[in-house]
């Protein structure tokens, strides 16, 4: 299984706002920091808005915060909301499923069965816990030093 770049990009956003907790981010100080296209960022900032994961703020003094608390934010969710339109085989598509064998395949169920187990592997890990006695994550994420 491959996490997209949406999802890999939703990730670090997500990281570098719990890092920075006690503060307004902006999305080119994130670009910078985790190496990331301000494009996709942007598209990304405005899903994770959209599903609550962020509160944006507009304006001159403006930026972005975790929408709920990072151990509130399960890595899972996050994974299922974003990752969901993206199908893991052929077989998965609504359109553009070409395989005569979908309706009786096993391996389909395999492949179902063996993303569910990794969504729930991730449903047991919360954002802060990404974060939480990871000081070299956080130097990397935070401008200054700052303790948890």
């Amino acid at each position: 299984m491959r996490v997209t770049k949406r999802t890999n990009i939703a990730m670090r956003v997500l990281m570098y706002c719990a890092a920075n907790k006690d503060r307004l981010v902006t999305k080119s100080e994130i670009a910078e920091r985790c190496n990331a296209s301000e494009n996709h960022l942007a598209q990304v900032v405005n899903q994770l808005g959209q599903l609550g994961y962020l509160a944006t703020h507009r304006g001159r003094n403006g930026g972005l915060e975790l929408g709920r608390a990072a151990a509130a934010i399960r890595i899972g969710e996050v994974f299922r909301a974003l990752e969901a339109p993206v199908p893991i085989a052929e077989c998965f598509a609504d359109v553009d499923n070409t395989c005569p064998l979908t309706a009786h395949c096993r391996l389909r169920v395999a492949l179902r069965d063996a993303a569910e187990s990794f969504y729930a592997h991730l449903d047991e890990i919360t954002l802060d816990a990404l974060l939480c006695d990871n000081a070299p994550l956080e130097a990397l994420l935070t401008p200054v030093s700052c303790t948890r």
